[in-house]
């Protein structure tokens, strides 16, 4: 058992909020025209859920501080030392056992580690940033995750720089630029103190409303027309059954905030997080099982 101080820090690594990002593991599995290994698929998805994003959550906190929510923790505990001693752990495991998919998932793990902390780290602080620290996520996240996720499973060369996989790619990079400033949108107080300013912060509530509508539908047409130069137009049906409950969700969310800005909270983004993120891996899921 660990010791109450970390235990305490261990909180800090945010593991539930980590699985909000599955959506984009599963999107580049599904993406794979070809057979691969579901062993090194369930190894990477270990590897980046379970050590590689907790590490990078805990570095995060570790600088930020945060007094107020943050994702996945409405009170989060005091940041300590000890959080720190995780966070090298987590990522010392993560690369030991990145090692063993090869060299480049390995190599893919190191940049995003070293990008992760370029994000936070006080000496560079990429968060300071709005437009760069957004372009930074967005691709990092998005794309690079997606083409991550495929190496970790196997995939070939000639299948991950194939085109319409890269504009799936695309896709990942512009829905994550849709939701990331979502994820900021109830920090502007904390983050403005901090010196942070953020794309949420300096677009305003309604602005971020309107930016991550923007992202969001810019996502979809592309992924519209990658599917159709795949000839697959059932994927794009599945995905827009099974993303109405977001699009319904975020238009409640958006008309409400809209009008009373108090609700652009901690408790409504947690909800539109965690419904995104189920429907989001739901829809994916499902084109994998129907593939064979």
């Amino acid at each position: 058992m660990l010791p109450p101080a970390y235990r305490r820090a261990f909180a800090l690594l945010r593991l539930p909020f980590s699985l909000f990002l599955m959506p984009i593991f599963w999107f580049g599995l599904s993406a794979l025209r070809e057979p691969f290994s579901w062993g090194r698929a369930a190894a990477a998805f270990a590897i980046l859920h379970l050590l590689v994003y907790p590490a990078s959550n805990g570095y995060n906190s570790y600088y930020d501080k945060d007094e107020g929510s943050i994702g996945g923790l409405k009170a989060p505990p005091a940041v300590t030392p000890e959080l720190l001693h995780l966070v090298w752990l987590f990522e010392t495991l993560a690369l030991l056992a990145s090692l063993l998919l090869g060299w480049p998932f390995a190599a893919m793990v190191v940049v995003y580690i070293l990008i992760s902390r370029a994000y936070s780290y006080e000496g560079i602080r990429l968060k300071k940033y709005p437009l760069l620290s957004t372009a930074v996520v967005v691709v990092f996240q998005g794309g690079f995750t997606f083409l991550m996720a495929q190496v970790g499973a196997g995939a070939s060369q000639p299948q991950l720089v194939e085109p319409t996989n890269l504009l799936l790619a695309l896709v990942s990079t512009l829905f994550l630029c849709g939701s990331y400033p979502l994820t900021q949108i109830y920090q502007h107080q904390e983050d403005a103190q901090r010196g942070d300013r953020t794309l949420s912060l300096r677009l305003g509530i309604r602005g971020t409303f309107v930016f991550a509508a923007g992202g969001l539908l810019a996502g979809a047409l592309t992924m519209g027309a990658a599917y159709w130069l795949r000839g697959e137009i059932q994927n794009l049906l599945i995905f827009l059954v099974a993303t109405g409950p977001v699009v319904a969700l975020f238009t409640r969310w958006a008309w409400l905030a809209w009008h009373n800005p108090a609700l652009a909270n901690f408790e409504w983004t947690m909800r539109m997080n965690k419904v995104s993120s189920v429907c989001l891996s739901l829809a994916f899921v499902v084109i994998l099982a129907l593939r064979g």
